[in-house]
């Protein structure tokens, strides 16, 4: 049973093969069984879960009523710490936040809980409050790859990837702000999307760079991804953000063939800076999307050189604003000596954050400040402009771009923390999409070495659906997405 799709969970609820408290037990037992080694989870609360589990029971027993079942209700799945959920700690991977309960629900969890009746096993482990690539940066330590425990599953949606990719949840949520879901579902073997910015919710989303963050589903396949997507989009009035459109069936279009695709093939990101058998196993994956129908052309992005360095004054910029609420006045972390108000401030803020969120602070109230804001983030804003633009005029002569979604491999717990600069180079083929909005998406394509690689797949604008779609055509020929690591039997 833990290894079956969402659709196939759904079918045996709805056959009364599997009560959803039964489906909740079997991977509550996982976690308590293989989370000690994976630290994928910092918060679960057995009673809670099981509540929700009956809860969901009664509903698909009821078959009508005020709270009808929907196609995915009773199914548990993973939420990442970084969405607020009333009566559950709320932590964003920080000391700063290790003991706050929510008060209510994220817009994302209202959606999925109450409105489409899933059931949460917990919250996963996250770097913190999202700033990083490896989920090294956690006040609750590492989480580790199930593919391979000496190694990192990426991040920032580190506990999701290897709760997912181990089989603790059927599918989880994450975060992505630069690449925060696509890089590690590249490293733990699954399929995860990041959708236009504005599709989904950020309201009670914990905020690093608003301008950049956005919430999407993580799961073994496209056609999960899309079965849960269906449960997380739409305008809302409390996220100013929010886009109001009409809300896509994603499921709809999963079948459609390929032919005539025109798949673009950037030449920056097929040169230097990616491993070469990573490389190949991309490449083997585009000539698979050519079997299927798909044609290929040449593209450029002659500005996605600068995405790196762009991202890293912007996020920064936006971080030190949103974080400045963690002051130890309302909620969170205070210090516990002090001596006047500024005193707990600055100790409050030395105390409850980790290295990473202060150097990320300390860079954005610099580019923020007076004498450096022209010259550093209105410029970063005006490359910014310049990279959108790049995709714009890409997206003339291509329906999808493809490319690899990260440059190597899933690397050693502790190899790159000592260096920034490496570790931010970790989502070189990732942080253009953020910069742009534009939806995008990773792929299971191959191994290296038993460590999988993932395909990045990036759209147009609202081309989530289409995107699904392409990467369902391709699962359907390959089997990459359905191997799971030793620690998934």
């Amino acid at each position: 049973m833990i290894n079956k799709s969402l659709k196939e969970l759904a079918q045996a609820l709805a056959a009364k093969q599997i009560s959803s408290v039964e489906l909740s037990t079997l991977f509550l037992d996982r976690i308590e069984r293989l989370n000690p080694t994976l630290n994928a989870f910092v918060t679960v609360d057995r009673e809670k879960s099981l509540a929700m589990a009956r809860d969901a029971d009664a509903r698909i027993a009821a078959a009508s009523g005020a709270k009808p079942a929907g196609p995915l209700t009773g199914i548990p799945i993973a939420q990442k710490d970084i969405f607020c959920a009333e009566g559950w700690t709320t932590t964003c991977g920080s000391k700063m936040l290790a003991n706050f309960v929510s008060p209510y629900d994220a817009t994302v969890i209202e959606k999925m809980h109450r409105d489409a009746g899933l059931v949460s096993l917990g919250k996963t482990n996250m770097d913190e409050f999202a700033m990083g690539s490896s989920n090294e940066t956690s006040f609750f330590g590492p989480v580790r790859n199930p593919w391979d425990t000496s190694r990192v599953p990426g991040g920032s949606s580190g506990g999701s990837a290897a709760a997912v990719a181990a089989r603790l949840a059927p599918a989880a949520t994450g975060t992505d702000t630069g690449g925060s879901i696509r890089q590690p579902a590249a490293l733990c073997n699954l399929t995860g999307l990041k959708p236009t910015y504005g599709v989904v919710s950020r309201y009670g989303m914990i905020a690093f760079a608003s301008s950049l963050d956005q919430g999407g589903p993580m799961a073994a396949s496209a056609e999960d991804c899309a079965l849960l997507l269906n449960t997380m989009v739409g305008f809302d009035e409390r996220d100013s953000t929010s886009l109001d459109r009409p809300v896509e069936d994603y499921v709809r279009g999963l079948e459609k063939p390929l032919n005539g695709l025109r798949i673009g093939l950037p030449k920056e990101f097929f040169g230097e800076g990616c491993d070469a058998e990573v490389m190949a196993a991309v490449r083997a994956a585009i000539a698979e999307y050519e079997k299927l129908g798909a044609s290929t052309v040449e593209v450029s992005l002659p500005n996605s050189h600068l995405s790196v360095p762009a991202y890293y004054v912007i996020a920064p910029a936006e971080a030190s604003s949103n974080l400045s609420r963690f002051d130890g006045v309302r909620y969170g972390y205070r210090a516990p000596d002090y001596g006047n108000l500024d005193d707990m401030y600055a100790k409050t803020r030395a105390q409850g954050f980790g290295a990473e969120v202060k150097r990320r602070i300390l860079i954005g109230a610099y580019v923020l400040s007076h004498g450096y804001y022209d010259a550093y983030y209105l410029q970063a804003q005006r490359i910014r402009r310049l990279i959108a633009n790049d995709f714009v005029e890409a997206f003339k002569s291509c329906d999808v771009i493809m490319g690899p979604t990260s440059p190597s491999t899933a690397f050693k717990l502790g190899e790159k923390a000592a260096d920034p600069v490496q570790m931010y180079l970790s989502d070189i083929y990732t942080i253009a999409v953020n910069l742009a909005g534009l939806p995008g998406m990773s792929v299971p394509c191959g191994f290296v070495g038993g460590l999988p690689v993932g395909l990045q797949l990036i759209g147009n604008y609202f081309a989530e659906g289409q995107l699904l779609n392409v990467a369902h055509r391709y699962q359907q020929a390959t089997d990459w997405h359905l191997r799971r690591p030793a620690s998934a039997a």
